[in-house]
């Protein structure tokens, strides 16, 4: 598979135990963490994924979910899964945009 990541990626010897999430919490998986950058990770997931809505999701790195990242679908491949990370305020600048033109 060719590299489409821009960033400098980490790669995990035996990989990150990790968690996805549905952003409405109805849906939950266990996954492994292969690699990571500063745009995406690349994840192994346990379980099928199909039926979820994987468009937006919650990647929770720790048990206590404090540390998180919102993340996007990029690629699927049998039970690997790439993932786009989505930066903090981009929905907001939308809501916000749609709030004043409400107004």
């Amino acid at each position: 598979m060719a590299e489409r990541r821009k960033g400098e990626r980490v790669t995990f010897e035996r990989g990150i135990a990790a968690h996805m999430m549905g952003i409405d919490g109805t849906w939950r998986r266990d996954c492994t963490m292969e690699d990571i950058s500063e745009t995406g990770a690349k994840l192994t997931v346990e379980g099928s994924v199909e039926g979820l809505h994987l468009k937006e999701f919650f990647l929770l790195l720790s048990s206590t979910g404090l540390a998180y990242r919102r993340c996007e679908l990029s690629w699927v491949n049998g039970d690997q899964i790439g993932v786009n990370f989505l930066k903090t305020g981009e929905k907001k600048k939308k809501a916000s945009r749609r709030t004043a033109a409400e107004t």
